[in-house]
């Protein structure tokens, strides 16, 4: 399988970062990473583009790091109530998923993917959980999560 080289000039998801020399098949570079201005063919003169690159790599890296961490910051003292049906005894109709708790952030103001929840599992009982998110590759942040009932609960026959 041919492949060849060229010098990447924007980030691109699941290939690499502006300044990173990456091996592609020869029609993705001719037919879409050329044409888009996303890579440059590996020559000697493009070669020379690369420390410009590598700065403006930084420069954005250094930018997405900053937002994140301000990010987390105002999502430190945020607490989220979440109500769900309860039958008897408190015992919850289904979990709260992701769903739930990303529609109560946007109600909240604040926009996130399902891809920011690490190892999140659907909440099946009432209580306060701690929910982490992971906002950039070196930053995380945790949201706390409290279910309530949106009924009142009654007490279980025994």
């Amino acid at each position: 399988m041919a492949t060849t080289e060229v010098l990447l000039v924007q980030h691109m998801p699941q290939l690499g970062s502006e300044g990173d020399v990456v091996k592609v098949r020869p029609g993705y570079a001719r037919n879409y990473l050329i044409p888009q201005k996303k890579a440059l063919p590996l020559n000697l003169a493009n070669k020379k583009r690369l420390d410009s690159l590598l700065q403006a790599r930084a420069l954005r890296e250094s930018d997405e790091l900053q937002k994140a961490q301000e990010f987390a910051n105002k999502l430190k003292n945020l607490n989220i109530a979440v109500a769900v049906k309860t039958g008897t005894g408190g015992k919850l109709f289904g979990s709260v998923t992701i769903n739930h708790i990303l529609e109560k952030l946007s109600e909240s103001g604040f926009t996130l993917d399902k891809k920011h929840f690490v190892s999140f599992t659907p909440i099946k009982e009432l209580g306060k959980q701690i929910v982490t998110l992971q906002l950039h590759k070196d930053v995380q942040a945790e949201v706390e999560v409290e279910v309530v009932s949106e009924n009142p609960i009654e007490p279980t026959e025994q």
